[in-house]
This record gives structure tokens, sequence and C-alpha cells, in this order.
């Protein structure tokens, strides 16, 4: 339940609050979009938000509580036929209200108060954490046949490997004699100075 303000009402009383703040309602819920003051949005937004809850659980008692607020039949019927479907897999937040400017007559701050109708985007960080419990699984699959083939594979790598070290410590070695081979020619160079 929205908390009520304190100070001076839109309207001038509270039941022409009430009633100015049902017809922008309705306004919203024919047009899915309107133009209002800042003010008006904000305070509408709770109002159209607890309308569209009603209509999403779409029994007969929601239907007469919403018909309580808005008396537009048409109004009540869009709502609950076209509105409720698109927004029923989303939890909350049934508006938008974007920032318009200032209207040039009185400099009001003015925006543009909307439905949210898009399709609700599943998060990445839930689909995270539910795809990594199933990936090692998969992984242990795929280490399963990679261990056997390693096992088989084993004594031919030690074979490679052997020969490997044997061809490398061939090429050293005759880097080793040539690396002698020069010690000792520097050496009787530094004797002739």
């Amino acid at each position: 339940m929205p908390k009520p303000t304190k100070g001076p009402r839109l309207g001038g009383g509270p039941a022409h609050e009430r009633l100015l703040l049902a017809n922008l309602a309705a306004a919203l819920f024919t047009h899915k979009s309107i133009k209002t003051t800042e003010t008006k949005a904000k305070r509408m937004r709770p109002l159209a938000e607890r309308l569209i809850t009603f209509a999403k659980r779409g029994d007969l008692h929601a239907r007469r509580r919403v018909l309580a607020v808005i008396g537009d039949k048409a109004v009540v019927h869009e709502l609950f036929t076209e509105i409720a479907p698109l927004v029923a897999e989303r939890d909350g937040g049934y508006t938008r209200i974007t920032k318009l400017g200032f209207r040039k007559g009185d400099n009001a701050s003015m925006v543009q108060i909307e439905l949210v109708l898009e399709p609700v985007v599943a998060k990445s960080k839930p689909a995270a954490k539910a795809a990594a419990p199933a990936a090692p699984a998969e992984e242990v699959v795929e280490e399963a046949p990679v261990e056997e083939t390693a096992a088989d594979e084993a004594p031919a790598e030690e074979t490679d490997a052997a020969e490997t070290e044997a061809a490398e410590a061939e090429a050293t070695e005759p880097e080793a004699e040539a690396a002698a081979d020069e010690a000792p020619a520097e050496t009787e160079e530094k004797d002739a100075k």
C-alpha cells in the first residue's frame, strides 16, 4: 500500500485527487504511454501497478476492485485481456518513467510514463549458476575417454620423449665441443698479447 503523501493534494481535495489519478491510469492503459508532469506520474505509478497486479490475478473479485477505481468497463476489459497477459511473467515494475524536460509555459518538469510490455529476459547470473554444475559433469565424461587413450599412448609418448632428449643431447654436444675449441683459442690470444 502506498504511503499517503503529506502537503497539498494534486487536485485540491482527496476525492478530486483520486479521480485525477484514476483518469490518468485509464489513459495509460488505453494509450500504453502518456505525457504528464513528474509529480502526477510519480503519484500515479503505485496505483497503476496495483491495478495491473489485480488484472494479473484475473478473477471476478479482482475485476470488481479495478472497476471500483476505473469506472470505464472498456478500459478494464482492455487491462484484463490485453495488458495482463503481456506482463504475466513480470514480477513488478510494469511502468517506466522517462524525463522529457520542462514545459514551456510554467516550467513544470514533464515526463513520459509508459507500460513496460517487453518480454522478461532471464538474468545471466542464475543461468550461469545453473550451467556451472552441469559443465563439470560433462567434463568428467569427456576426461574419461581421454585418460584411456592417454594410457594407451603413454609408451609411445615415452619413446618419443626419449628420442627427443637423445636428439637434443647430440645437438648440444657439437655446441659444447665448439665452445671448448673457442675457449682455448681465446686464452692463446690473451697469452700472445
